[in-house]
């Protein structure tokens, strides 16, 4: 047999045990870029020992990918996303990015603060969502750092959101972590600091998939660790009040399948959870598991709300990894956050940031595989 075959072989097997099992190096490097303007769009691929994948770019600060093994150690993507950097200058519902100045909505575009008024983007329903028309979501940010320290592997981004831009207050400076560990955990630290009193509101706007993206999100098993949320009017703005959920649609403290629901609603969801949270670091928010390949999620936050979003709309327009098309009910976010509209209601918890503090918030996301229940 010829050397250079042995070698392919050789490479073959171990790669094989480096996806069954803990052989894999931790790693993360830059895998590729494209220009775009006087930016540079960066991908960076960043890998545990226990062969699981992640991959992000500056570009929003988004998360583009997450590949995870199932129960039978069979690999999978679990976020939608794409397999192109050009893809995500184009049409997509934000898939992965970072959200911000201010993720979800502010009644009337507009609140107050030390004193003075301060008018956003109208560009939802004569409100504003996401930071306006210029979110983070379409900002090239700059990558500060990439590298590996004892079983983490890291990439950090920042951008300096200038003073009015969206009609934000203050120049603010946004750094955000990526973390991926041998634990098979992504940990979003995001930190912030202003020169101007100004609002805050961050999160990540990542659609997950826990089948490989092979079937809707339907199927999946839900629990919520929340037993209220914050109902809101006909456009999407809250009331400033909480709804027990118990005996309600929104009722997740058990675990349970969406399908059914949904089917009755004839929507999916788009609401925002208050959670039963009893301190500043990261608690358990939800578990979600997928039955057939047995991959669970779990998600812990800082932060005390988080939206739970399985939009109806079809997806069918996106061409993902490995050229799979998208469908209806196709991904579930997570949105850990403050509750929409806080600046505007003074009963929400603050999402006001003065100079001299600092904005901090970690979320986790764990993938697991389980036979069986959620526990």
């Amino acid at each position: 047999m010829k050397v250079h075959t042995i070698f392919r072989i050789a490479v073959l097997f171990f790669a094989v045990l480096c996806r069954q099992t803990a052989l894999c190096q931790l790693s993360v490097s830059k895998d590729s870029s494209i220009p775009n303007g006087d930016k540079t769009i960066e991908l960076y691929k960043l890998v545990n020992e226990n062969g699981m994948s992640v991959k992000v770019t500056n570009y929003a600060a988004s998360l583009t990918d997450v590949s995870v093994a199932d129960k039978q150690g069979n690999f999978g993507h679990v976020v939608l996303g794409f397999d192109s950097l050009e893809y995500y200058l184009g049409k997509h519902p934000k898939l992965g990015a970072t959200i911000g100045r201010f993720a979800n909505r502010i009644r009337n575009a507009g609140f107050s603060l030390d004193g003075r008024t301060y008018h956003l983007d109208k560009n939802n329903k004569g409100h504003s969502i996401h930071g306006g028309t210029k979110g983070f979501n379409l900002q090239t940010f700059d990558t500060d750092t990439f590298y590996t320290v004892k079983d983490t592997a890291i990439v950090v981004f920042k951008y300096r959101s200038i003073h009015l831009e969206g009609g934000f207050p203050g120049n603010l400076n946004l750094s955000v972590a990526y973390k991926l560990t041998n634990h098979n955990e992504i940990i979003l630290e995001y930190t912030a600091v202003t020169d101007k009193p100004t609002v805050v509101n961050l999160t990540n706007h990542s659609y997950f998939n826990l089948t490989g993206c092979k079937e809707s999100v339907l199927g999946h098993i839900y629990m919520i660790q929340a037993d209220s949320i914050t109902p809101v009017d006909s456009t999407g703005i809250p009331t400033g009040e909480l709804l027990a959920v118990a005996g309600t649609e929104y009722d997740y403290t058990s675990p349970l399948p969406a399908e059914t629901r949904i089917r009755k609603m004839g929507k999916g969801y788009d609401v925002n959870y208050k959670l039963n949270k009893r301190s500043d670091s990261p608690e358990l928010a939800a578990v979600v598991m997928e039955p057939i390949s047995g991959r669970v999620l779990k998600a812990y936050t800082t932060e005390p709300g988080m939206q739970f979003y399985i939009p109806s709309s079809n997806m069918n327009y996106l061409v993902g990894h490995d050229g799979k098309t998208y469908g209806r009910y196709y991904g579930f976010c997570l949105e850990m956050q403050h509750f929409p509209d806080s600046p505007n209601n003074p009963q929400f918890p603050t999402t006001s940031l003065f100079p001299g503090e600092t904005y901090r918030q970690t979320t986790i996301y764990k993938f697991e595989t389980i036979i069986g229940a959620v526990p």
